[in-house]
């Protein structure tokens, strides 16, 4: 599979998000999403593996009860069921991996 990110449209999924799907297939899924300043992404679990990166921009990210300031280059993993959640401190930007593909995500 080839993406020309030109090409992808972004999907407005309220609350100041934007998520745009990457590449995706069987196994693992890429999705860039898009915060405006105090956006939420709020605290939720899923089945999935997950890998996060930030491309731009400060969050404030809780994993499983503890809080963490995450800026540009910084990464964090999410084994499966375990809570999870974010609020852009600024219009901020993350790239997220998840395996296996997030099927919710495609309907």
């Amino acid at each position: 599979m080839v993406v020309k990110y030109n090409e992808i449209q972004g999907t407005d999924i309220g609350g100041g998000i934007t998520r745009r799907i990457l590449a995706h297939e069987g196994g693992m899924m890429i999705v860039e999403a898009t915060f405006q300043k105090g956006a939420v992404g709020t605290a939720h679990r899923h089945p999935h593996e997950q890998v996060s990166y930030i491309l731009s921009g400060k969050f404030r990210y809780t994993m499983d009860g503890e809080s963490y300031i995450l800026e540009k280059g910084d990464t964090y993993y999410v084994p499966p069921e375990v809570l999870h959640g974010a609020e852009a401190l600024e219009d901020s930007v993350i790239l997220d991996v998840f395996t296996p593909q997030r099927e919710d995500f495609l309907s």
